[in-house]
């Protein structure tokens, strides 16, 4: 897979925001086949930093109601990636 496959997209909440200045840990959404080490290594190539641990969380999608109908949001795959003391990652 292409680094740009593994990484779908950053996750900016208010919680993650918190994190990134307490704890240097950035949120990401990624793809649901990737494991640890491939996260790993496409953070450290995307964004030139040094990753300390990789954390990951399989999500549920929710149940939606549009009118009488019922359906269900994708699954998906979360990330939480701690770096090293001196490097950090400009979202914006």
């Amino acid at each position: 897979m292409d680094d740009h496959e593994i990484v779908v997209k950053p996750i900016i909440t208010e919680q993650s925001t918190h994190f990134a200045n307490v704890k240097n840990a950035y949120s990401f959404e990624v793809n649901p086949k990737a494991n640890k080490v491939q996260i790993k290594n496409a953070i450290e190539r995307l964004y030139s930093v040094k990753v300390k641990d990789v954390r990951t969380a399989n999500r549920r999608g929710k149940m939606r109601r549009k009118g009488r109908f019922m359906g269900k949001k994708s699954d998906w795959k979360k990330a939480i990636v701690v770096l090293d003391e001196q490097f950090h990652i400009d979202l914006f």
